[in-house]
């Protein structure tokens, strides 16, 4: 039970509904994999616990460095947008 490093995805809350309508509680689980994702600027692997989702999305753009340099700091989790500074502050050496 994580969350997304990247994109602070967690674990939703809502019902199961039945042909009757009665409901019962149940939970959404979000896809998180560990995954070792390459930064070339940083010039290492990065170990993260990430959603399936946003993997997709850090393929589409590019890597790990150009996914968190096109994401706006307000899409990020915590864990991003420290990688995000990291990122930002070796590109300004």
């Amino acid at each position: 039970m994580g969350q997304c490093a990247l994109t602070g995805k967690k674990v939703q809350f809502g019902h199961n509904v039945s042909h009757s309508k009665r409901r019962t509680k149940r939970t959404f689980m979000p896809n998180i994999q560990k995954v070792s994702l390459p930064s070339d600027v940083l010039g290492c692997d990065v170990s993260l616990q990430v959603s399936v989702r946003a993997l997709r999305t850090v393929q589409k753009k590019g890597g790990l460095d150009a996914f968190l340099i096109k994401t706006a700091d307000k899409d990020l989790a915590e864990e991003g947008l420290r990688l995000k500074r990291r990122v930002l502050k070796r590109l300004q050496k």
